[in-house]
């Protein structure tokens, strides 16, 4: 999936991938950034990051995406990542009723340490696995009418509905903040031969990856 990384963004919205371990957040954010996925996807340790343009309302907005470790032993790491998220994919696996039940600790935590205009689409992963199903469609759709999120069943293996749970998260983001006055967005940096720490919204740090690792390089990018 081609990216035109130097092209001038007029936004920066950073998102967030929330949810226990081996639901398919990385395979998901694998799936919208480069078209990729893995069966053997190793679980994430600590954060990792990603980003895509994307065109929405005229404007080019450029959506990082920070896919964070669900084991327990790290969620004193990841609660800083919430930290200036404008959004959140909240992921469960429709083959483990546990993942579906830790949900509301979920959505507690998301509540407690990110924005209260914070937009959140609850997401079911691995619809393909049909016969091993254990939690409903209904269900989803029911925890997301009751927390008033946005909700869809996705497949990262059949790359089913995850350019569109992607595209309503950022979608949603652009229209609460465009409509907002002061909206605390600048044009992209063009020199992309610097490596890019930016101080955001509330004096929160990003660092900006072009790829599904904390570990490659980094670019500059859009800031607030």
């Amino acid at each position: 999936m081609a990216n035109s990384f130097d092209e001038e963004c007029d936004y920066l919205f950073k998102a967030i991938l929330i949810g226990d371990s081996a639901v398919g957040k990385s395979n998901l954010l694998s799936r919208f950034a480069k078209d990729e996925f893995s069966l053997d996807s190793k679980p994430t340790i600590g954060v990792e990051f990603a980003y895509r343009n994307i065109r929405v309302g005229g404007k080019l907005i450029k959506a990082q995406i920070w896919d964070t470790a669900g084991q327990e032993r790290f969620r004193a790491i990841t609660s800083s990542y919430y930290r200036g998220a404008l959004g959140a994919l909240l992921v469960y696996d429709v083959t483990r009723r546990s993942t579906f039940e830790s949900l509301r600790r979920w959505l507690k935590e998301l509540r407690e340490f990110g924005s209260p205009e914070m937009v959140v689409v609850l997401v079911g992963n691995k619809s393909d696995l049909e016969g091993s199903r254990v939690v409903k469609l209904e269900d989803g759709r029911s925890l997301a009418q009751l927390e008033q999120v946005s909700f869809m069943e996705t497949s990262a293996k059949d790359n089913l509905n995850v350019e569109d749970a992607f595209i309503e998260m950022i979608t949603r983001i652009y229209e609460i903040t465009s409509h907002k006055k002061g909206l605390e967005a600048k044009e992209c940096d063009q020199d992309t031969t610097t490596t890019s720490v930016q101080i955001l919204q509330g004096k929160k740090e990003i660092l900006c990856i072009d790829e599904v690792s904390a570990t490659k390089q980094t670019r500059t990018c859009c800031s607030y």
